[in-house]
């Protein structure tokens, strides 16, 4: 059983505070859970209409979770007696620890006094609101929020956020997303968002995993957590923020987290497999799209809609990424064309024009001859009117059409709305349930196919070795030689005209820079001086695959790889 079991899925839950504590009673009632409430108050008989105890040593039994919304300096003696207790673990909300050190001079010791007191029980904070259970409705959680409970047998995704507002925000969406736990980290005194990761993955009731990062806790953790989930097939995407200079100095005031090298950090992302997405509505798009149809198996998409201007912008929407819209084979292009008429010029992206809206049959027939093409998602952009002023009927023939050309090709499937709002929330179950991820705009839907893609490839690849954070990287004597990618980044960095490239850790990593520098590229292992000599450089490639494959025989001659642009 892992640590965080007991806190995750409560049997038992004890509550201390006063406005807090009775904020996460009510909320536990509301989602309907249906264990033991033991509210803890010192002058109070009841909170919430449940019976309140004096003290953790009065309460019933040993809570499985306990939620500490008291001042600091009682959180710890709390703390302290839940775990001498046996309590299966405790959120602690309070603020004013190392996240204050700037200006507290209490701050470093109070948390080091928290995490004494915790001893082997687990302890979630603090300066966070705690976590949200909706598969068993047990709420740690002293605010509102926007989600519900899932059904019995239902699944969801799990969210882990080091920001509570942000949370929050994310339980307000209203893009159809099934969420099965949410998470606040805080400040990672004792427990940290890797461990949480970890506990969280284990439940048959999660699909996927969304990590919002403002810091890394430990690169063992993260490496243990992408390895667990590629075992149980369990696909990650995260937020890194740290980006900009003021967004490094924001996470550090906000949680006493040090942001680090962005470069860095999406470096390790990639060579763990886990996605990245830029954007909290990517981010939520990502996960949808993982949760219904898992790490997709190539980057190739198809899109189709009655508009050459939505076309238009869907071709646009893939330039510079590796997900892309393949062109169509002379037969396949034939096949499309034989359901259409002569007038309507077929491509990927395909303007299927208006000559067929609302013949079932007819646009049953296109859209079976356009999936057809063994694409890995199959987009249609489709944006509902508004149902206050107009009537959707005819846009359900269209959904009936597509629902059939996938199931007849046992193929994955997108409604991909252009504006967000135009997507009503109350059809995306629906959808879901019928095999179709709605997608809440087109960058946004892009972005999360792009993820997909991304973890299915990294899948492919073998797992990466650990990062050795023991080597200093500095020679004999201090002197360090920059191998050829930072000695061009200095070049380029002082204004000397050198090709566009990347270095790369592995196999996927070269493929992803490859894609995002244009073909044709070069390919060469660094940390080897003569590479004509030894066959550590291959020129003209292509495309991805036989980047892949250069790539797996660069690997053993030096100590990482470096993609270059080639110059025509």
């Amino acid at each position: 059983m892992h640590k965080l079991e007991r806190l995750l899925r409560p049997k038992s839950i004890a509550v201390f505070g006063g406005a807090q504590a009775a904020a996460v009673v009510a909320q536990s009632i509301k989602m309907g859970f249906a264990g033991e409430i033991w509210p803890v108050h010192p002058t109070k008989d009841e909170v919430a209409g449940r019976k309140a105890y004096r003290s953790v040593a009065d309460l019933p039994g040993a809570p499985d979770a306990a939620f500490v919304g008291v001042n600091r300096h009682l959180t710890i003696e709390v703390i302290r007696e839940l775990a001498e207790r046996g309590a299966g673990g405790a959120v602690c909300f309070a603020a004013g620890f190392l996240e204050t050190e700037a200006y507290d001079e209490d701050g470093e010791r109070l948390q080091a006094e928290l995490v004494a007191a915790a001893g082997q029980m687990p302890i979630i904070g603090p300066n966070c609101y705690g976590l949200i259970n909706y598969a068993d409705g047990a709420l740690l959680w002293p605010d509102q929020h926007g989600g519900i409970r899932l059904p019995d047998g239902g699944k969801g995704v799990a969210i882990i956020t080091q920001s509570s507002n942000i949370a929050i925000n994310m339980t307000m969406q209203k893009r159809g997303l099934p969420i099965a736990f949410l998470m606040t980290a805080g400040n990672q005194a004792q427990t940290g968002l890797s461990e949480m990761a970890l506990g969280l993955i284990e439940d048959e009731r999660v699909t996927s995993l969304g990590l919002h990062i403002e810091a890394f806790d430990a690169v063992a953790g993260f490496e243990r957590l992408a390895a667990r989930a590629r075992e149980l097939k369990k696909p990650i995407i995260a937020m890194k923020v740290g980006r900009s200079e003021q967004a490094r100095q924001a996470t550090v005031s906000h949680t006493a987290s040090l942001a680090g090298s962005d470069a860095a950090s999406g470096a390790f992302l990639k060579r763990l497999g886990i996605a990245r997405v830029d954007s909290i509505p990517a981010f939520i798009e990502a996960l949808k799209l993982l949760h219904i149809t898992g790490p997709l198996p190539g980057y190739k998409l198809s899109s189709m809609s009655c508009s050459g201007g939505e076309a238009s912008v869907m071709a646009d929407s893939a330039e510079g990424r590796w997900v892309h819209f393949p062109a169509l084979t002379d037969k396949h292009r034939a096949h499309v064309k034989s359901t259409l008429g002569p007038l309507v010029a077929v491509a990927n992206p395909l303007d299927y024009h208006t000559f067929i809206w609302n013949n079932e049959p007819a646009m049953t027939a296109t859209f079976t001859a356009m999936v057809s093409g063994g694409f890995d998602l199959n987009m249609l952009v489709l944006d509902f009117p508004r149902p206050d002023r107009c009537s959707d009927t005819d846009w359900w023939t269209t959904l009936r059409a597509f629902e059939a050309a996938l199931k007849t090709n046992s193929a994955q499937g997108a409604i991909v709305s252009s504006l967000p709002e135009n997507l009503p929330e109350e059809y995306t179950a629906g959808l879901m349930a019928r095999g179709m991820v709605p997608l809440f705009g087109i960058s946004e839907a892009m972005d999360a196919a792009q993820a997909a893609a991304f973890i299915g490839w990294a899948w492919r690849e073998p797992e990466a070795q650990p990062v050795d954070t023991s080597a200093s990287g500095v020679a004999s004597g201090g002197h360090v030689t920059p191998d050829e990618a930072e000695a061009k980044a200095r070049l380029i960095k002082a204004g000397l005209p050198v090709p566009k490239g990347e270095r790369a850790a592995n196999a996927v990593e070269a493929v992803i820079s490859s894609m995002a520098l244009g073909f044709p590229v070069a390919l060469k292992a660094l940390g080897v001086t003569h590479k004509s000599e030894v066959g550590a450089v291959i020129l003209n490639l292509k495309d991805a695959e036989s980047v892949s494959n250069a790539a797996h025989d660069l690997l053993p001659l030096g100590t990482g790889l470096y993609v270059e642009r080639m110059v025509r």
